[in-house]
């Protein structure tokens, strides 16, 4: 199982920062939409040549142009030599409208048109085609020689999709070329809510093999003590950050938390962070995080997803488990991925 994990970097830092994290034996790095550019860290990484696969994880398609994504999609495709994916997603309605000054509904449907606009502006550049798509919510039909930049070398970089929802899942598996199953889930929620959703998306999908799945998850991990408890109380925020949010109770509703979700929000809107992090227990960080040692970690990640993908990705909320203890984890990922398949 190969791992991807998040560049949480500035710009200004991103290269180092990218190159450190290659030595890991990471295959992939990915940014966060967060206090920075979601675009301009992976740009500062693959100029500096660092050798490993980028990916936006993810860009909030909503307020963008396809023709802004499908410019930066393949701009980046250059830069790291055939190495982008382009990970979209939809956001909530108060960013959306709130945060970025930008119109929010149906999102399920503005977002199927984001990826197939894109892709319909990127083929249209690598084939040579006449540039004609034409939706509800977006129209691509004028493609003066001028603003062409012609074949990518690289060739088109494939367009992923986060979910979480069945509606946002089955779109992403009727039409992007890969779903990110969104972090904030349990082992539960991903085989009765997720996968159903899938499978309903490929009915729609003329070549269902070409869908790629990335699960999602969000790590716990340390050798110490001290390193699990501090690993602990970033993770415990981050889950608690979700739990407050109505439209992710469905994955609480798997393990009969649902009624957490409302006293999350209402402590979220008084500022009450600590006592946010102070209901998520035991019982709930270990089903919807995955915690312990870097073998443990990698074991449960098999668990969970060994037959599902080849590829996840994982982040670590809050604090920093150092390079080495990422090596260990790659290391046991592909201990246990050989492990199993041999004695399978």
């Amino acid at each position: 199982m190969l791992l991807d994990i998040q560049l949480d970097a500035r710009p200004d830092t991103a290269a180092a920062r990218a190159a450190e994290l290659a030595t890991t034996g990471v295959e992939g790095l990915f940014t966060f939409e967060g206090p920075h550019d979601v675009f301009f860290p992976l740009v500062a990484a693959a100029t500096a040549g660092v050798d490993v696969d980028l990916m936006t994880n993810v860009a909030i398609a909503t307020p963008r142009s396809p023709m802004h994504l499908a410019h930066a999609a393949y701009d980046l495709q250059l830069l790291s030599k055939g190495r982008f994916r382009l990970g979209l997603g939809s956001q909530i309605k108060p960013h959306v409208e709130n945060r970025y000054g930008a119109t929010w509904s149906r999102p399920a449907a503005r977002m199927r048109e984001a990826v197939l606009a894109t892709k319909a502006i990127l083929t249209a550049w690598q084939d040579g085609t006449r540039l004609r798509f034409e939706g509800e919510f977006t129209r691509h039909t004028l493609m003066p020689p001028t603003f062409n930049p012609g074949p990518n070398p690289y060739g088109v970089p494939p367009v992923l999709l986060g979910a979480l929802g069945p509606l946002m899942t089955r779109t992403a598996a009727q039409v992007a070329d890969g779903l990110l199953v969104m972090p904030f889930h349990s082992h539960t929620h991903v085989r009765r809510n997720t996968l159903p959703a899938i499978e309903e998306g490929l009915r729609d999908r003329e070549n269902p093999t070409d869908l790629k799945v990335y699960p999602q998850a969000i790590l716990a991990m340390g050798r110490t003590p001290e390193e699990q408890e501090r690993a602990d109380l970033g993770v415990r925020g981050l889950l608690a950050f979700y739990g407050s949010t109505p439209a992710y109770r469905p994955v609480l509703d798997a393990e009969g938390w649902g009624d957490l979700q409302p006293e999350l929000n209402a402590l979220s809107k008084t500022g009450a962070i600590m006592e946010m992090i102070a209901k998520v227990d035991e019982r709930m960080l270990e089903t919807l995080a995955v915690r312990g040692t870097p073998e443990e970690c990698a074991a449960e990640l098999h668990r969970r997803f060994g037959d599902l993908t080849d590829r996840v990705c994982a982040y670590f909320p809050g604090y920093d488990p150092g390079a080495q203890q990422v090596r260990d984890l790659v290391t046991a990922l592909v201990t246990v991925t050989v492990t199993v398949t041999v004695t399978g």
